[in-house]
């Protein structure tokens, strides 16, 4: 597995390769966004560990950028340790927040904790259902949307695809395959993070607004995702399944 590891300071990033790639992962070293946007182009990594506190550069902005363009893992590494950052790094689509200084361990858990989960929502290799046997429901249509798990693909009915993070997309499976239940953000993290859950108690809340910002006419306003005041949350649009 390539990974990126931007930060302007060389120590930072030399430790971190340092770390890395004696567990199996090669590791390129940079220190400000263009390099990094030039690395997306030609040889793009597979999860990229990202500074926010770059010298005369919006590390937000970079973080959006790779969301905007790019499907990899997406963990921020950063002094920047106050909840408002790290509700904001989650908003612009990390899947994970890590604060500095950290435990180079506890780091190596989190960076294989966001491969499991993106592995685990990979397509299978195709093969034909057994004789008998129906194949397995993969594609979800809902309020004008369609879900398709197998190739990980939300898209208008219309036409046109909508780019997902990963939680974003684990979380939408999860209400798409329950609709008309109230699910609770307990049981919303079990299903979308399972063991691998981080510290964050608003992760859930900030992910579901993302979506809402996504699917919604007016996502002041929500009419399919809606919130159960201390309970959760439930998909109200009638889903159809293929």
């Amino acid at each position: 597995m390539h990974i990126a590891v931007l930060d302007d300071e060389v120590d930072i990033t030399q430790l971190l390769a340092n770390y890395l790639q004696p567990h199996g992962y090669r590791v390129t070293q940079l220190h400000d966004g263009p390099s990094l946007m030039t690395l997306m182009k030609g040889d793009p990594p597979g999860l990229v560990l990202l500074d926010l506190g770059l010298p005369n550069e919006d590390g937000l902005a970079i973080a959006r950028q790779l969301r905007e363009h790019w499907r990899c893992g997406l963990v921020i590494v950063t002094g920047r340790g106050d909840a408002v950052d790290k509700v904001v790094g989650l908003e612009v689509g990390a899947d994970d927040y890590v604060t500095k200084p950290f435990e180079l361990r506890e780091l190596l858990a989190r960076i294989r904790a966001v491969l499991r989960r993106m592995a685990s929502t990979e397509p299978p290799a195709a093969a034909p259902p057994a004789p008998g046997v129906p194949a397995a429901r993969s594609r979800f249509g809902f309020a004008g949307w369609e879900l398709d798990l197998a190739a990980r693909r939300l898209a208008r009915a219309e036409g046109g695809d909508v780019t997902l993070t990963s939680g974003e997309f684990d979380l939408l499976r999860v209400l798409v395959q329950n609709p008309g239940q109230v699910l609770s953000r307990d049981f919303l993290i079990q299903e979308t993070r399972g063991r691998d859950a981080g510290p964050f108690d608003r992760t859930i809340d900030v992910q579901i607004a993302r979506l809402r910002k996504k699917l919604e006419v007016d996502p002041e306003s929500p009419q399919i995702i809606k919130s159960v005041r201390s309970a959760g949350y439930i998909l109200v649009s009638p889903v159809t399944a293929a």
